[in-house]
């Protein structure tokens, strides 16, 4: 694992390498309210075949907060757009999990022939199946109000944190997800960051009406694509994966015995799945 910095339009990034830089790519967008560190696990199992990327978006842990970013969907698709650019990147397998997954398929849909493969692990875009720990943002989405959205800003917190990694898996298994998550990633979060999270949680209301275009993107596009499930998610239950194929008939879906962050709990397995797939996509 290498741990590196670039100067991208005057800010400090900071990102995660492994592997040779001569193998296939694979980008590593990650999700809320994480960074690249969700990814510290993964990468070292599969350098050995492929070149593994990981950014911490602008606003998130270790790379800069400049002002003048856009701090949305297209803003974040911008700068990983322009973040492969800047690595050489001409084709990548692409990582969707959480909000990077609608991030990455923003992406996906400037540039569709970058896109070699994708891997989809617990990343909604389908409406009718979201799951039960959406009320708060329903509510909010049907009267934004500044009281509705004072509850938004109390989740961006410590404990807001904690119930995210925790989400809906059971006691058992929450103890093998480490509290460095929720720990590291709140120590990181300035009063300008956190400002910044309950603005980006916010506007899902607008990524909504993007659902239809991720959809239409995999209809028309039919990338390879493996689905990796952890069901056990308050936020993206069983229906939010097996909504997918209603596109992507031809994907392979597998689900596993763990939630949101199954690279915590099921990280082995979830290295397998990859190593399986990507071995026939990148021969």
């Amino acid at each position: 694992m290498r741990h590196e910095w670039m100067d991208l339009d005057g800010s400090r990034i900071f990102f995660r390498e492994a592997g040779s830089s001569d193998a296939p790519a694979v980008l590593l967008p990650h999700g809320y309210p994480c960074s690249s560190y969700e990814f510290r696990n993964l990468m070292p199992l599969l350098e050995d075949r492929w070149r593994l990327i990981a950014p911490d978006f602008p606003g998130c842990d270790y790379s800069d907060t400049p002002e003048s970013f856009a701090y949305d969907f297209d803003g974040y698709a911008d700068f990983l757009a322009r973040f492969a650019d800047r690595l050489g990147l001409k084709q990548f397998a692409l990582y969707l999990h959480d909000f990077g997954s609608q991030i990455g398929l923003r992406l996906a849909i400037k540039a569709p022939e970058r896109m070699a493969a994708l891997i989809i692990q617990n990343g909604d875009i389908y409406e009718d199946q979201l799951g039960p720990k959406y009320a708060p943002l329903n509510e909010y989405f049907a009267h934004p109000t500044q009281e509705n959205r004072s509850k938004l800003a109390a989740a961006v917190s410590r404990e807001g944190y904690r119930d995210e990694f925790l989400n809906d898996v059971e006691p058992e298994q929450a103890r093998t997800i480490p509290p460095d998550l929720w720990e590291l990633h709140w120590a990181l979060t300035t009063p300008r960051r956190k400002e910044i999270a309950v603005h980006v949680i916010a506007g899902l209301k607008d990524n909504l009406a993007w659902f239809p275009r991720y959809q239409r993107y995999l209809r028309d596009h039919q990338p390879p694509t493996l689905i990796i499930w952890g069901p056990k998610d308050g936020f993206m239950p069983e229906g939010a994966a097996r909504a997918y194929l209603r596109d992507l008939p031809n994907a392979e879906l597998h689900f596993l015995d763990g939630g949101h962050w199954l690279l915590e709990t099921n990280l082995n397995e979830v290295a397998n799945l990859m190593r399986d797939f990507l071995s026939r996509i990148q021969a």
